[in-house]
């Protein structure tokens, strides 16, 4: 296919995620045998707007245009492409009848203001990926319009660390935070800033040893130092804002995991039915996962044990090829849920 990917890449200083869920799905693709070219539509704005998004997001919408009908799109995939208007999309429709198009979104169902984006495109596009599962997809429901569960993609290329293979690092946990106090994040039954919740970590088990960055005043970190922060400890704690959306987790996910640290996150979030504990470290309280860090840190052996588990089972199940060939049969229409261990598409 020829394919229009429109979303958040790192081109500029505004735009530092080197991690990007964009990059690795468009890695995905192009190693599938697509052709795909990367519009930053936020980078294209500001560019063409003397330095102003909002000053230019006619211009950014007349060049997409112009760039599908230039290449033939088969598919436009777009990806928190908030400068595209739906009227954009429905105009692209028209010039190219056999186009389909396809919306993804990383961010959490409970913002109102994320479900508010995803609905402004739903009667544009054929389906919506989002990266929660089950119950609350239901919303996007609409005639002839798909929605499903999209997995945040890891991919060795990006998550480049081997930390599984390494008993001499330098810390046993990282976790990072950038706006750790507001709003407040819902841990193991109650809400914490999470300057707190890592204090109190830290006191239930004093010789942990733990780089936070972002964390007390700390320095948050993008680009290359945070992906070198992330290549100095063994465990990595998955805290997303709330556990209660199913699947639901930042792509920090993706990014501990492949660079080789044992993921640390709550029980329930449902991720404890695709990982087993030899895998990834569960818990239900504060105490459990001190406990379990605590042993983790002790025994380099296990730990190292653990992560490789659980970084070649997120490797097999989430690898940016997989998820983009997902992609690809959602958007021909000929996916097969039998092919994938994870919840795809609602059912019509």
């Amino acid at each position: 296919m020829q394919i229009i990917h429109v979303s958040s890449f790192p081109v500029t200083r505004k735009s530092p995620n080197l991690h990007a869920v964009s990059i690795k799905l468009s890695n995905g693709l192009t190693r599938n045998g697509h052709n795909v070219v990367n519009v930053s539509d936020r980078d294209v704005a500001r560019m063409t707007g003397f330095g102003y998004r909002r000053l230019g997001i006619g211009r950014t919408n007349k060049i997409l245009r112009d760039i599908c009908e230039m290449h033939r799109a088969d598919l436009l995939l777009l990806g928190h492409a908030d400068v595209i208007s739906p009227e954009t999309v429905a105009a692209i429709r028209r010039d190219l009848p056999a186009l389909r198009v396809i919306q993804w979104n990383v961010d959490p169902l409970f913002e109102p203001d994320n479900v508010a984006r995803i609905n402004t495109k739903l009667d544009v596009v054929d389906a919506t990926l989002i990266s929660t599962a089950g119950a609350e997809l239901e919303q996007f429901r609409r005639p002839g319009h798909q929605v499903g569960f999209l997995p945040n993609p890891v991919d060795f290329s990006v998550e480049t660390a081997r930390n599984h293979e390494r008993a001499d690092l330098p810390f046993d946990v990282f976790y990072a935070c950038r706006n750790p106090a507001h709003p407040p994040r819902r841990v193991f039954g109650r809400d914490w800033n999470m300057n707190e919740f890592c204090a109190t970590l830290q006191n239930l088990r004093p010789g942990l040893r733990m780089t936070l960055p972002g964390i007390a005043g700390r320095p948050a970190l993008k680009g290359h130092e945070f992906q070198q922060s992330m290549c100095e400890a063994g465990i990595g704690l998955n805290i997303s804002r709330r556990p209660d959306s199913w699947l639901y987790s930042s792509d920090r996910l993706a990014q501990l995991a492949g660079n080789g640290m044992v993921v640390a996150m709550e029980r329930g979030t449902g991720y404890e039915t695709l990982f087993t504990p030899g895998q990834m470290l569960f818990a239900s309280s504060l105490e459990e996962l001190a406990t379990g860090l605590h042993a983790l840190a002790a025994d380099p052996a296990q730990r190292m044990d653990v992560a490789a588990s659980g970084r070649a089972r997120y490797h097999e199940l989430f690898n940016e090829r997989i998820v983009a060939r997902y992609v690809e049969q959602v958007a021909q229409g000929r996916l097969d849920p039998r092919d994938y261990e994870w919840p795809t598409l609602l059912p019509g």
